[in-house]
């Protein structure tokens, strides 16, 4: 009797913690709207990556995935039949010291949210300015 007191509440948390894991991914997945991840540096041609694609009237906001050798400027454009839009995103380091040992967390700094007025295809065009040998993932996520 003692084992099935102890046995349900577990099985209970387990499984309210599985389905929140789960939503909260599929979610995520949900309003990513583009992805890319750009480490290789044959995804570039002539300096810059380009790809196409459609996206719904809405807010959107960047994310990227940076790290300490990342594009020191990364140059995103976003041109589409009604939308234009250009920024030089910057690389920032910010220092964490603990007790016993220092680390860099990096993020880009820039205008990262976006209006789009109405459905469009969009072009994107990222200029890592010369690094394409830095790692770095960029994301659009609809708001």
């Amino acid at each position: 009797m003692n084992k099935k007191i102890l046995i349900i509440p577990i099985a209970v948390l387990i499984g309210i913690f599985l389905i929140n894991f789960g939503s909260d991914q599929s979610l995520n997945e949900k309003n990513i709207v583009f992805h890319v991840t750009l480490a290789d540096p044959s995804l570039y041609s002539d300096g810059a990556y380009r790809n196409s694609f459609f996206i719904d009237e809405g807010h959107y906001s960047f994310r990227f995935v940076p790290n300490g050798s990342s594009p020191e400027k990364l140059s995103i454009k976003l041109n589409g039949e009604k939308f234009d839009f250009s920024e030089d995103f910057i690389l920032e380091g910010t220092l964490h010291q603990t007790g016993i040992s220092e680390y860099f967390t990096w993020n880009y700094v820039g205008e990262g949210n976006i209006w789009i007025s109405e459905n469009q295809e969009i072009l994107i065009t990222i200029n890592p300015n010369g690094n394409t040998m830095g790692s770095v993932s960029v994301d659009i996520l609809e708001n």
